[in-house]
């Protein structure tokens, strides 16, 4: 499985994400990924530490003539966002990932890749054991639970580490090098039921939005994707106010970090309007084609009947319910008034899941201003509270202060700018990045982010743009081998 991989070049690097893809690491259940990572370590003589949390850091000496240089952390996060299309039977626990090469782009076949970020650790471990590459000293830092809480991140003992100048191998533009992220948050929240009989002389539908790309909620949240959340609340509004819909169950999206492609929901119609729901669910599959016929090619929004359930959800419920999601703001909220054409502030609906005896709703907001980012989160707040949910915030994460006098950013630009004969773009990012948290902890950390090109990550759609590998691999080796003096 997978050996086509190791055609590619560089061949350390997908050497090292060959062995990666092998082995199962959803966010929280790493165990099986941190045993790797420690078995490598054992294999290849190299000193490492174990954290309490699950993250692994490996320590290598300088390589000959390279010992007056100062202290390189390279950080890679080894968990993977874990997405499926609907019909793909795939365990993620256990099996592992089958990626498939399709032109210029490595796919997965019907899953995220987890190329997010293994194609960093790939990078960090081919550093660690390619012959052939020069560096002073280096310390590896993996860190667990980046997608769903930043955790290893948050928990990462400074006391393990000597090195004040980190490569964050995360990002997906290559030519670009990122100073500064955003900061984030999460707002959950419980919507409560009572379960009725279900009406007599009603028909029982399955509506279904499908067929959209998803994507990232930090990254892409300004690429005009559609929401499936969005656009079924938006069904089940106008149906709940004309059709006297009632409702047995609301489903849709999965992570809080990524871009719902999916939701479904089981109503009930009365018999006699039937005929006008199903015409109008056809007009809507209509409209939202023509609203997102660009971004959105293979929208698809369908009903089904379906087996007549016994119970629905009280009207009042429903109606706080769907008036809350469909009210719920999603997308981008402010463009940055300094940095061109950069999101400042977003929120993401993520997901609805029904729970026994209450809706089980997510949704993130980020920003890279502190006060905005706690604005939208009171507004996601405000909205459900009037729905008479109980609402919660997380503690969240901080935003990374872009330091434009950087001594590794400057060192980063003149490489890119010798080897590839053209200047880098240097930037911030909208998603949330483990430098925000490092720098947080550790005042002073000289940092800059940057990868190979990926797409459709945080969905199945994820791919990895194979020439881009090389160019990332050339422009890590060039900072090494130019790293500052002690």
């Amino acid at each position: 499985m997978n050996e086509s991989i190791l055609t590619l070049k560089p061949e350390g690097v997908w050497k090292q994400f060959h062995g990666i893809l092998e082995v199962p690491r959803p966010s929280k259940k790493e165990d099986k990924m941190v045993a790797y990572l420690e078995k490598f370590a054992q294999e290849h003589n190299i000193e490492y530490i174990k954290e309490e949390c699950g993250n692994i850091i490996m320590k290598a000496p300088a390589t000959k003539g390279f010992e007056d240089r100062q202290t390189i952390i390279l950080q890679a996060h080894i968990d993977m966002v874990c997405e499926k299309n609907s019909d793909k039977t795939h365990d993620f626990e256990n099996d592992p990932i089958e990626a498939v090469i399709k032109g210029e782009w490595l796919h997965a076949n019907g899953t995220t890749l987890g190329a997010d970020d293994g194609i960093g650790v790939a990078a960090a471990l081919a550093v660690l054991t390619e012959p052939d590459v020069k560096h002073g000293p280096i310390e590896c830092i993996f860190t667990v639970d980046e997608e769903t809480g930043l955790t290893g991140a948050d928990k990462l003992d400074p006391k393990d580490f000597n090195g004040r100048i980190l490569l964050n191998l995360d990002s997906e533009d290559e030519g670009e090098i990122f100073i500064g992220c955003a900061g984030g948050m999460d707002t959950v929240i419980k919507v409560f039921y009572r379960m009725n009989e279900a009406p007599e002389d009603n028909t029982s539908y399955k509506v279904s939005v499908s067929g959209l790309k998803g994507g990232h909620s930090g990254d892409d949240i300004n690429k005009n994707l559609a929401n499936a959340n969005k656009l079924l609340t938006r069904v089940l509004w106008y149906s709940f106010n004309n059709f006297g819909l009632s409702v047995n169950d609301i489903n849709g999206g999965n992570l809080r970090n990524a871009i719902a492609r999916e939701a479904f929901a089981i109503v009930l119609v009365p018999n006699d309007l039937t005929e006008d729901f199903e015409q109008y669910v056809k007009d809507m599959e209509t409209a939202f084609r023509n609203e997102y016929q660009v971004t959105e090619p293979n929208l698809s929004l369908k009903l089904e009947k379906c087996e007549q359930p016994d119970v629905v959800i009280d009207d009042m419920t429903a109606f706080n319910l769907i008036n809350a999601l469909y009210a719920c703001p999603h997308g981008v909220i402010a463009m940055s008034q300094t940095i061109p054409n950069f999101v400042e502030t977003s929120t993401n609906l993520a997901s609805i899941k029904k729970k026994d005896g209450y809706f089980f709703i997510q949704t993130s907001q980020r920003s890279s201003i502190e006060s905005s980012k706690e604005d939208i989160a009171d507004m996601v707040e405000a909205c459900f509270s009037l729905a008479d949910a109980e609402v919660k915030h997380t503690d969240g994460y901080p935003g990374w202060t872009p330091n434009p006098n950087s001594v590794i950013c400057a060192i980063a630009e003149d490489c890119y700018r010798k080897r590839f004969s053209k200047e880098p773009k240097v930037k911030a990012i909208h998603a949330g990045l483990e430098c925000g948290l490092i720098g947080d902890k550790i005042q002073g950390m000289d940092m800059i982010s940057f990868g190979p090109t990926l797409r459709g990550v945080h969905s199945p759609d994820e791919r990895i743009e194979i020439a881009t590998v090389q160019k990332f691999w050339d422009l890590l080796l060039d900072i090494l081998a130019n790293a500052p003096k002690k």
